[in-house]
């Protein structure tokens, strides 16, 4: 039952873009077709789940070990930015319309705050609580945020595509519009704020 509230409570509830803020850049630059967002959030399912997964290993039997937790965010990084060049080269060689559509987004997953701030705040459980997540607990917790950025940009291209078969005023095309879409979308989200 843990791992469920968790999952909710990641995808629905404290949704990583519409409730904490993080991964902003990619939720407005690469929504404007579904497909693209689809691509972008899978990417960033890859890249956040693989990166949790091996920033907490790297916590736990290194820098805690050795004392050198000052190291954390510049080996995050590190990690980080190297999955991201790996998930570059598989896609340029398998989809290759997938990598031209995604542009200079995909590399922006390095800079992600989305990606960085989930590895950061899983390790932060262990001076919440005393005992953290396991590796496992990591790996989930991981899964079901990149979930609700997938799920939460996947609607919001949605959303912008519809946007686009109507008649907005001339001064709310493009960008005002899709901030007002958004702030309609995070207001809806906070009805799920009472699930968990």
């Amino acid at each position: 039952m843990e791992y469920i509230l968790m999952i909710i409570g990641a995808v629905l509830v404290n949704n990583i873009i519409l409730v904490q803020f993080l991964g902003i850049c990619p939720f407005l630059g690469v929504s404007n077709k579904v497909s693209t967002a689809l691509g972008m959030g899978m990417a960033v399912v890859f890249v956040m789940t693989l990166a949790t997964l091996v920033t907490a290993t790297l916590q736990k039997y290194v820098l805690l070990p050795f004392q050198i937790t000052y190291l954390q965010t510049i080996v995050f990084i590190l990690v980080i930015a190297s999955l991201v060049q790996m998930v570059e080269i598989v896609l340029k060689k398998v989809s290759p319309p997938l990598y031209q559509a995604l542009g200079v987004f995909l590399p922006l997953i390095t800079t992600n705050c989305a990606v960085l701030g989930v590895a950061i705040k899983v390790t932060e459980q262990e001076l919440i609580k005393g005992h953290g997540f396991s590796i496992l607990d990591s790996t989930l917790y991981a899964v079901a945020v990149a979930i609700g950025f997938t799920l939460a940009i996947v609607i919001f291209a949605g959303l912008r595509e519809q946007l686009e078969l109507v008649d907005i005023p001339k001064g709310m095309k493009g960008v005002p519009i899709a901030l007002i879409t958004a702030g309609i979308l995070a207001m809806a989200f906070m009805g799920f704020a009472n699930l968990v």
